[in-house]
């Protein structure tokens, strides 16, 4: 019986000190940037991507780079962020409609 409490006590404390770290990264993120600082920057790396990826295709074509897969994969990696972008402002659209549709 005194392992079984033992186990138990364990657990808990286990779960505690998962607690206070989750408790510990939540006030560290409460202090970061804000939403739209990080919107902003996330813009900004789909744009900078999708500029490698572009002058990465126009250095393939003019014949200063060799490497195929690497252009295939910066196409691929812009194409990518460009659909997240588009799906992030697909939600909010739609998350703004749905609240301007609320009763009042």
């Amino acid at each position: 019986m005194t392992t079984i409490s033992g186990l138990k006590y364990q657990v808990e404390q286990t779960h505690l000190r998962s607690l206070a770290k989750s408790q510990e990264t939540l006030d560290l993120n409460t202090t970061g940037p804000e939403f739209a600082h990080r919107l902003a920057d996330g813009l900004k790396s789909v744009a900078a991507a999708q500029n490698e990826a572009s002058a990465l295709a126009a250095a393939f074509e003019a014949g200063t780079e060799q490497n195929l897969a690497k252009v295939m994969v910066a196409q691929q990696v812009s194409s990518l962020g460009f659909q997240l972008t588009l799906n992030v402002r697909n939600k909010a659209l739609s998350a703004y409609k749905d609240i301007m549709n609320m009763p009042v």
